[in-house]
C-alpha cells in the first residue's frame, strides 16, 4: 500500500443542483447567475449546463452575451446559501471514507488515502455520493495535488482517470503550458514569447532564464509545474480566511461622490458584520474603484488597533476612498478588511 491524492470534483455543481431543483429542465441548456434576469447589464453565470456549454456559454461570461450565444436557455438566479448546505452534504460523505479530506471550495476536495486501488477507492466515493446527494463527481488520481487536480480534469464527466510521474510525460509534454494548473493564458502568451509553448518544452528550460524573466520564486515554480511535481499532503484542518470583502457593481454608473460615500458607508458596514459573525477582528481595511470602462485601483487604512467597530471600520474606508481622485463614472466598488490573525 501507498498514500495517493485523489481529487474530487463535482460536475457542473451548481447547475446540478438547481437541476435537482428543476428535474423538468434536465437536457435543457440552463444558465445560472444574478437574478436569472439575461438583460441585466453587468451581470455574469455562475455557471451552465453542458447543454449550454455547447453553444459556447461558460462561467464568468456576461449573461446577455449567453442569451445571445443560446437564445433558447433557461436562465436561473444564483441562490449561494442553497449551494453552500448541498456542499455540505457532500463534504460529509467524504469524510465518511478512510482518508484525510481538504475542501477546496463547494464543488471540489481533496482525499489523502492509503491504498493499493485508488480506483476501487474513486469508485465507491463516486457510487457513495451519487446514492446520498445526486450528483455526479469525476475523481483524479495522483501522486500529488497537481496531477490529481489535472487528472479530474481529463476524468469529466463522472469518470476516473490517474495521471502520475510514471505517466506525466507521455499524457502531458504534448500540451500547451495554459494545461497546468497554475498557468493561465497571460502567463502562457509570456512563456510563448521565449519559446516555450509545450509542457515539454517548459520542462527543459532553464531555471536561471525563467527566474530572471517571472522572477526568482515564480521562474522556477513554472519549470516545477511542468516537471509533473506538487504538494502532496492533504491538510485537514480548517482553512482560516484572512479577510472578507464585500463589492457591488452597479447597473447604471456612479458619478455623485456622495452616493459613492454612501455605498462604500454600506459596504464597511457589512464586511464589518461578516467579521463579528466570524469571531474575527478587524486589521486592514481596502476600498476598491473600477472606473469605467475597466480602470480599477486600489487604496487601504491600516487601523491603530484590532477592532470590530462599525464606525471605527467605516471612517478607515471613507479615509481610503478620499485618497482616490473621482473624476471618472464609477461601475464598481468594494470594500475589504484583512483579519488579525490567530496567534
Amino acid at each position: 500500500m501507498r498514500t495517493w491524492v485523489l481529487h474530487v470534483d463535482l460536475d457542473q455543481f451548481i447547475a446540478a443542483v438547481e437541476l435537482l431543483r428543476h428535474p423538468e429542465l434536465r437536457g435543457l441548456p440552463v444558465v445560472v447567475g444574478g437574478d436569472g434576469d439575461p438583460t441585466r447589464s453587468r451581470t455574469v453565470a455562475a455557471t451552465a449546463t453542458y447543454e449550454a456549454r455547447a453553444h459556447g456559454v461558460h462561467s464568468g461570461m456576461p449573461l446577455r452575451t449567453a442569451l445571445r450565444r443560446c437564445p433558447e436557455a433557461v436562465f436561473l438566479p444564483s441562490d449561494p446559501p442553497a449551494y453552500e448546505a448541498v456542499s455540505a452534504r457532500v463534504m460529509a460523505v467524504l469524510r465518511e471514507f478512510p482518508a484525510d479530506v481538504e475542501v477546496w471550495g463547494w464543488d471540489e476536495a481533496f482525499l489523502g488515502a492509503r491504498t493499493d486501488d485508488p480506483e476501487a477507492l474513486a469508485l465507491a466515493v463516486q457510487r457513495a455520493v451519487r446514492e446520498r446527494t445526486e450528483l455526479s463527481c469525476s475523481v483524479g488520481i495522483g501522486d500529488n495535488k497537481h496531477q490529481a487536480k489535472l487528472a479530474s480534469g481529463f476524468a469529466k464527466p463522472a469518470g476516473v482517470h490517474r495521471l502520475t510521474g510514471d505517466t506525466w510525460a507521455e499524457q502531458m509534454h504534448h500540451r500547451p503550458t495554459d494545461a497546468l494548473w497554475g498557468i493561465g493564458a497571460k502567463t502562457a502568451r509570456k512563456l510563448a514569447g521565449l519559446g516555450l509553448r509545450t509542457v515539454a518544452e517548459l520542462a527543459a528550460a532553464d531555471p536561471g532564464e525563467l527566474a530572471a524573466r517571472f522572477g526568482p520564486t515564480n521562474g522556477p515554480w513554472l519549470r516545477y509545474l511542468a516537471l509533473g511535481r506538487g504538494e502532496a499532503e492533504v491538510v485537514t484542518t480548517p482553512w482560516i480566511p484572512r479577510g472578507h470583502s464585500r463589492e457591488t457593481t452597479f447597473r447604471e454608473d456612479l458619478t455623485d461622490p456622495a452616493e459613492i460615500a454612501d455605498h462604500v458607508t454600506l459596504l464597511a458596514g457589512h464586511v464589518t458584520a461578516d467579521a463579528v459573525e466570524a469571531g474575527r477582528a478587524i486589521v486592514r481595511v481596502t476600498v476598491k474603484v473600477r472606473f469605467t470602462p475597466f480602470l480599477t485601483r486600489t487604496r487601504q487604512t491600516t487601523l491603530p488597533s484590532p477592532t470590530t467597530d462599525a464606525g471605527t471600520v467605516t471612517g478607515a474606508a471613507l479615509d481610503a476612498l478620499s485618497r482616490f481622485e473621482l473624476d471618472r463614472p464609477v461601475r464598481l466598488l468594494g470594500v475589504g478588511a484583512a483579519y488579525q490573525m490567530p496567534a
